[in-house]
């Protein structure tokens, strides 16, 4: 496989890939990248966890004049959670570069402080097209030096309805720009956009950049009333450390959450009625595993890059196979192989033998009689109410359990850091000293304000 350090990257680029460890490319940034660096426009066909942020970041930031602090590139991507991942990726492969600055552009946030963002100019726009649209209409936002244009999982945002945000973005872009369209799935719908907003792009087939994880598929036929202590005795012979189920209504994810509590599962809900800091709140604490099961709807999930997913499980199957083999593919990444668990009711039986034509042959399997469904979170979440603004870093948060507060270090897990907040996560037998003892001391020299989730 090719090396990064192969290919001719400016010396403040390579020194960042070097720092990362990004020595060998993936396949999907070996196949890219040479197509990008030469100023072609591009159509990728390549899933979440193929490498596919790398390979559009670094082609951005090669053709970036870091002394013109104007936006030079617009990322746009499906939902809040994957712009801000996208935006953190692309400041990593920039740490070299002097004073660059990117800015993160999102719906389900106030508007307020977005707009002071924007008058500080950036080199770099991640946004969603919502939220992005709407700047451009107020004319907060200008894209008129614009170079690179990239779309992150574009079949999705066609799902969620932004084609006409999309349309009217471009009209905001130079003609002479650079186009790189990334997406998981192959339909017309993308060729179409691809035709519109692209010129002359190279395409690359999912089959010719990465290896197709190995995924089993098991089917099982349950009656809808049984699907709740089906579902509960498959996690509970299961056991896994993380693991995503999905549900085609809001109601129905907080129904299945709810009747998975009370069987002894650890589980929270996900969907679009949510807060977006209970949103946050929800996706930290499964990352973290504070949570084991990660109950949510399509649309809520979308974005969401979760590493290590033992299992998905579709409580209900979707209505199409695009959506099917989106879903499942979210386990069996990085070289893992996968396990996707289907709970067919008897009305899914014509619609399981049309998503799986798309992914897969159909096979039936008997459910085992788990002996215990419990299934309790490895870990506990505190939250503290003091984060970026207040010169907080997880070092400092570290520093105070494993010092003042006694904890072997051991039991501290995945601290994050949020602008107003912070959130860490503890062994769940250590987690009410750790609380005891954070409310009685100081972090910083200060006391901070710590509740457990």
């Amino acid at each position: 496989m090719p090396t990064f350090s192969s290919i001719p990257l400016l010396p403040a680029l390579q020194q960042s890939l070097d720092t990362l460890g990004y020595v060998d490319m993936t396949p999907v940034q070996a196949a890219a990248l040479p197509i990008a660096l030469d100023g072609r426009d591009l159509i990728a066909q390549a899933p979440t966890g193929s490498g596919k942020t790398v390979a559009f970041g670094v082609a951005l930031l090669q053709r970036l004049d870091p002394t013109y602090v104007k936006p030079q590139a617009l990322v746009l991507c499906p939902t809040r959670e994957l712009a801000d991942q996208v935006a953190r990726e692309i400041r990593r492969l920039a740490a070299a570069i002097p004073n660059f600055k990117v800015l993160l552009l999102t719906g389900g946030v106030p508007l307020a402080p977005q707009l002071a963002s924007l008058r500080k100019d950036s080199h770099v726009v991640v946004g969603t097209p919502g939220r992005v649209q709407e700047l451009l209409e107020s004319k907060a936002l200008s894209l008129a030096k614009v170079r690179t244009f990239v779309l992150d999982e574009a079949d999705r945002m066609l799902d969620m309805g932004f084609e006409k945000a999309i349309r009217e973005i471009a009209r905001y872009l130079p003609p002479q720009r650079q186009g790189l369209l990334f997406s998981a799935t192959f339909p017309e719908d993308i060729r179409r956009i691809g035709r519109e907003f692209l010129r002359e792009p190279a395409e690359i087939a999912a089959e010719g950049v990465t290896e197709k994880p190995t995924i089993e598929q098991r089917f099982f036929e349950v009656e809808s009333a049984r699907k709740p202590a089906a579902l509960a005795a498959l996690l509970g012979d299961l056991q896994p450390e993380s693991c995503l189920v999905f549900c085609n209504t809001r109601r129905e994810v907080d129904e299945v959450a709810e009747s998975l509590g009370k069987a002894g599962v650890h589980a929270l809900a996900l969907h679009g009625d949510m807060e977006q800091r209970d949103r946050d709140e929800v996706l930290v604490r499964f990352a973290n595993k504070s949570c084991r099961v990660l109950v949510a709807s399509d649309v809520a999930a979308r974005g969401i890059d979760i590493r290590g997913l033992d299992a998905v499980v579709n409580y209900e199957l979707p209505h199409d196979a695009d959506a099917y083999v989106h879903r499942i593919g979210r386990t069996g990444r990085a070289g893992h192989d996968g396990l996707a668990l289907n709970l067919v009711a008897p009305r899914e039986l014509q619609r399981a033998e049309a998503v799986v034509q798309a992914d897969g042959e159909l096979r039936w399997s008997a459910l085992k009689t788990a002996k215990s469904t419990s299934l309790p979170a490895l870990m506990a979440t505190l939250r503290l109410d003091a984060g970026r603004t207040d010169k907080m870093r997880p070092g400092d948060i570290l520093g105070a359990l494993t010092g003042d507060a006694g904890l072997p270090a051991a039991a501290v897990g995945k601290i994050d850091v949020f602008p107003t907040r912070a959130y860490v996560a503890i062994r769940r037998e250590d987690a009410t000293r750790a609380l005891e003892r954070l409310r009685a001391g100081r972090i910083k020299g200060r006391a901070v304000r710590v509740s457990k989730l």
